[in-house]
């Protein structure tokens, strides 16, 4: 098994492709890289681990490298991806960052994402633009790119004697986060008390015996839920059931699925490992897919900007950005609100960028993860709990009365998402097979920033239907998805673009 290298940092099987050694050349490639950035100021890395066994060994490789590269490290301990981008925000703010002066600050987090047991990786962020306080996210494809080639032969330099940095802990991450939380519930005018939130409702949480397991129990309980029951919120790290929060894997015996409908819950919430992606389960015990968290997230967003009269400033509609493989329930809920949608290529990095430029107010992937700039510019799985909990609550956008999920879900056009990938010899041969796609469909609306996405403006599925077709930025592949308003309507866009690729 090889190392992958991406946008988001390297990531690799623990004792075969990821060894100490890697971990500690790719962080001290990442902190050479830094200080090479940074002209002389001092550079501090904030670090945090998704809590899986064996991530110990990561953390102090990954220390270690970036001591030696003459960075001070900050470590959090276990905790989550949006954690570690708040922190990395306060601490570039206390050093003076913001304001052009002092250090230079960035995050680190260990973590394989959702990916099975034995991975793990290191992911990088970058404190630079933003608003409200929020600056820290995955750095821009071209700059990532940087930090890869840095993370080749030779191995990275390290400082010598003094001019080599120290370790410090700070275990108040997570406070840190569930506060600034709260206090965007209340800057945004979402809610005047958000402690008020919660009343009425009882929520179950799987947190995979992960990162998420403290923040989700904090947050909830400051939102002021009835009642909550945890799953799998025990500290050691060994996944109760495959961690990514798929139907599949949240419908087994035993499951979030069975506890909602054992409990009579209001709602079920999964996280993933690190905690940037959750997943929701309705009161019936239904899994209802992640491509609805984001579309649930900038409900209440927007219906929130406009009861309290937001704008953007200067005139002209408010900003979403999600990417290209996302549902276009975020384009129908953006419409009934006159907002604007940014479509980029996927990845994280490349919707935070957007939204930076954009200045929207919301942003994310289909793959649960929602982006509020006013807590994080990184998916944050505390902030989509909140936002939907917001639109259940009386004492939110329910205006007075309590409103079941399944009510909310319904009243969200229905698509179906339908995926392939086809095996390539090479991949040089993507490129022609693109070209076939974009020539085919030149009489709709074609995006040619990441392979080549066709929205369907003309025929029976116009406004109803896209195709992504991409290639694999980790695997010989070609990637085809289509959304229609049906699954059987998805698999023939699907089988047509595979008939015209040949």
């Amino acid at each position: 098994m090889s190392l992958m290298l991406s946008v988001s940092g390297c990531r690799g099987v623990v004792g075969e492709s990821l060894t100490p050694e890697v971990a500690m050349r790719f962080a001290g490639s990442y902190g050479s890289w830094l200080r090479e950035r940074a002209g002389g100021r001092p550079v501090t890395v904030v670090i945090g681990r998704d809590g899986r066994a064996g991530g110990a060994m990561v953390e102090h490789a990954a220390a270690a490298g970036l001591v030696g590269a003459g960075c001070r490290v900050v470590n959090l301990g276990v905790a989550m991806t949006p954690t570690v981008a708040v922190a990395t925000d306060s601490y570039a703010h206390d050093e003076g960052m913001t304001a052009g002066g002092g250090g230079v600050v960035a995050g680190m987090v260990l973590t394989a994402s959702h990916n099975p047991q034995q991975w793990n990786g290191l992911k990088c962020l970058l404190a630079e633009g933003g608003e409200h306080g929020s600056a820290a996210c995955a750095p821009p494809a071209v700059l990532a790119a940087g930090i890869i080639a840095r993370f080749g032969p030779p191995a990275p330099t390290a400082v010598g004697g003094a001019g080599r940095g120290g370790v410090v802990a700070d275990d108040g991450g997570v406070d840190e986060h569930v506060e600034r939380l709260l206090e965007a519930l209340e800057d945004s005018g979402l809610a005047a008390m958000p402690s008020a939130l919660g009343a009425g409702l009882r929520v179950v949480v799987d947190s995979v015996n992960a990162s998420g397991a403290a923040g989700a129990r904090l947050c909830l309980e400051l939102l002021g839920c009835d009642e909550i029951l945890h799953l799998n919120a025990a500290d050691t790290g060994l996944f109760p059931h495959p961690p990514e929060p798929t139907a599949e894997n949240l419908s087994l015996p035993g499951g979030l699925c069975d506890a909602v409908r054992g409990a009579g819950a209001d709602v079920g919430f999964a996280q993933d490992p690190d905690a940037d992606r959750l997943a929701i389960v309705d009161e019936t015990g239904r899994y209802i897919g992640e491509e609805y968290t984001l579309a649930l997230g900038v409900w209440a967003l927007l219906e929130g900007a406009k009861r309290a009269g937001d704008g953007v400033p200067g005139g002209g509609p408010l900003t979403v950005a999600t990417n290209l493989s996302t549902s276009r329930m975020v384009d129908d809920v953006a419409a009934r609100y006159g907002a604007r949608v940014v479509r980029t290529a996927v990845g994280e990095a490349n919707v935070v960028e957007a939204m930076k430029r954009e200045r929207c107010v919301a942003g994310g992937e289909g793959n649960g993860g929602v982006i509020w700039p006013r807590v994080t510019y990184v998916r944050d799985s505390l902030s989509a709990m909140a936002l939907v909990l917001w639109l259940m609550s009386g004492a939110g956008g329910g205006g007075g009365t309590k409103r079941r999920l399944s009510e909310l879900v319904a009243a969200l056009p229905v698509y179906a998402i339908e995926k392939r990938k086809v095996d390539l010899a090479r991949r040089e041969d993507a490129a022609p097979a693109i070209e076939r796609i974009a020539a085919a469909h030149a009489g709709q609306r074609v995006d040619r920033q990441d392979g080549v996405w066709v929205d369907f403006t003309s025929g029976p599925l116009a406004g109803k239907a896209w195709l992504h077709v991409r290639a694999s930025n980790t695997e010989p592949i070609m990637r085809l998805i289509a959304e229609a308003p049906t699954a059987a309507a998805a698999r023939g866009i699907l089988d047509e673009a595979a008939r015209v690729m040949g």
